[in-house]
């Protein structure tokens, strides 16, 4: 997410106090409509891209995150430094939760090592493995997906680090897809297998206060001002 707040820091309780105090200043059919999305939104399944260097297709694959639920993004930026292009975006950096990794002497192992503690399958995506396609990837545990450049794909440490393959078929001379299609191909496909499984797939109830928090925030440039306004009053007392 693009906004930090002390809000973060609240207590729990006090998180859902704050959500009741922001409910005074957006309208019932936005609040409506976050509810709505919130209900689909997934951490199931996240989305890695390693190297990205296109701002328009990094920012297309965003927008297919968004379009299709998946809240948690993972930049990977050993070589390229991630950039978003406004006109294809649409704004969908807002509603995500977007983590970068730029630290490190290897941030590819770095991201891939944190998703493998938290209990991600590190899925690579390549036409170059005849592992299994989309239709066949077991769905059942959480998933890491990740994706590499057009020109030479994913790094030698995906290949290592991957715990599985997955590919596109494919029948035509190109042998591959651009990114931002083989992402919402991919995602399309992955999601809609999750979702007829019904899986316990909903955000915890901490994750979606805080959710509520930053959409809050990202929805309105007044919004930060009200907000603090509102921690203020709560150190006062």
């Amino acid at each position: 997410m693009k906004t930090k707040n002390p809000a973060h820091q609240l207590a729990e309780e006090e998180k859902i106090k704050l959500i009741e105090y922001m409910m005074q200043f957006i309208s019932p059919t936005r609040w409506q409509r976050f509810e709505e999305v919130m209900s689909h939104r997934m951490k199931h399944m996240c989305v890695v891209l390693e190297n990205i260097y296109q701002a328009h297709n990094a920012s297309a694959v965003l927008r297919s995150c968004d379009c299709f639920g998946i809240q948690n993004v993972h930049f990977i930026e050993n070589l390229h430094q991630y950039k978003i292009s406004a006109d294809v975006a649409m704004g969908s950096s807002n509603w995500l939760s977007i983590h970068r990794y730029t630290k490190e002497e290897n941030n590819t192992k770095q991201c891939l090592t944190e998703l493998k503690q938290k209990g991600y399958r590190i899925i690579a995506t390549t036409p170059h493995e005849n592992d299994c396609t989309l239709d066949e990837l077991n769905v059942d545990t959480p998933f890491a997906l990740v994706f590499g450049t057009e020109i030479d794909g994913i790094t030698k440490d995906v290949y290592e680090m991957a715990d599985e393959f997955v590919r596109i078929p494919m029948y035509g001379f190109t042998e591959s897809f651009n990114i931002s299609v083989c992402a919402a191909l991919c995602m399309h496909t992955l999601t809609e297998k999750i979702r007829s499984k019904k899986l316990d797939i909903e955000l915890s109830p901490i994750e979606k206060n805080d959710l509520y928090i930053e959409w809050f925030l990202n929805s309105n440039n007044t919004h930060e001002l009200i907000i603090n306004e509102y921690l203020q009053k709560l150190s006062a007392k």
